[in-house]
């Protein structure tokens, strides 16, 4: 009798257990379901620099969202963005930053995805239009052949960030060498353009990495034909300004139909429009995968 007693104080016991743990996992499994993510974040938004396209589109999506009502754009810089999406993946914590494609965070980080944005404030795929000034196809008839011959995929300009990033070179010197590297695209660049010798072009651009990589690609490729480059960084604005008003020669960074749209419509009788040099580019919010979101509707609006 004692043992059976025992022995049933020892399965009763047992089950008590089993019970206990169930409850405790399913109240792990609620509280891991009912995560505020939009309070975790402190209702922010880690941003880039001020001006940036997607800065001004982020500004859109704030005041168009219910479910963004109340939060902040936080602006500082590109670095200082990727450099808090990797400390907060390193310690598996909830961040929510604007992200876009062609960059190199997305070669480096393979556990980050775009939030879904149901309203299209970010637009759907975008393109990379290379624009140049009015007049510099008679005035330079083989940079603007070339330029308008310039054609890339997100990989190749993806490639290029990511190796200076992990390898510390300058983009310039990195893509001086993806040149060297990839003959059969420059020669399909090059075709029909002329030698020239000492012909000055100005190539504008942001100062972004993504543009960087662009403008240094196609810099080199100039300078091999003869010609006598200069890149000038300046924001998205004077980017437009400058082609508009003849000031720079051509750009090579004009992100359509969504990021730049304004800046575009404000210039586009003053420029001539080459179209796409690169397909398939992309903006939005963008999280770590193990945030349990999946659209910008799962945030929640900051209450007064």
């Amino acid at each position: 009798m004692l043992c059976v007693g025992l022995l049933s104080v020892f399965v009763l016991a047992a089950c008590g257990s089993s019970e206990s743990e169930d409850k405790q996992a399913d109240g792990s499994k609620e509280a891991s379901e009912e995560t505020n993510y939009s309070e975790a974040v402190n209702y922010t938004i880690t941003g880039i620099e001020p001006g940036a396209g997607i800065t001004v589109t982020t500004e859109k999506a704030i005041e168009e969202y219910e479910t963004l009502s109340g939060w902040e754009l936080e602006q500082s810089s590109t670095a200082a963005m990727v450099t808090e999406l990797e400390d907060a993946i390193k310690n598996e914590e909830p961040i929510v930053v604007t992200g876009w494609n062609p960059h190199w965070m997305f070669a480096k980080f393979d556990n980050i995805k775009y939030l879904e944005d149901p309203n299209g404030i970010y637009g759907d795929v975008e393109v990379i239009k290379s624009l140049a000034r009015k007049g510099l196809k008679e005035d330079k008839p083989n940079a603007y052949k070339l330029i308008d011959q310039f054609n890339w995929s997100v990989e190749d300009m993806e490639g290029i960030m990511y190796e200076a990033s992990e390898s510390g070179k300058d983009i310039a010197e990195v893509a001086k060498q993806w040149v060297k590297d990839n003959p059969e695209k420059v020669k399909a660049w090059t075709e029909g353009v002329e030698d020239v010798d000492g012909v000055s072009i100005e190539l504008v651009s942001t100062p972004w990495d993504s543009e960087r990589s662009s403008a240094n690609v196609v810099a080199e490729v100039l300078r091999q034909k003869g010609f006598d480059v200069t890149i000038t960084p300046v924001d998205v604005a004077v980017v437009f300004e400058a082609i508009a008003n003849g000031d720079a020669d051509a750009t090579l960074a004009a992100w359509m139909p969504m990021t730049h749209k304004d800046f575009y419509d404000e210039f586009k009788e003053d420029f001539v429009d080459m179209g796409a040099n690169l397909e398939g580019a992309k903006i939005g919010l963008v999280v770590p995968e193990y945030m349990d979101i999946d659209s910008i509707e799962d945030l929640q609006a900051k209450s007064k």
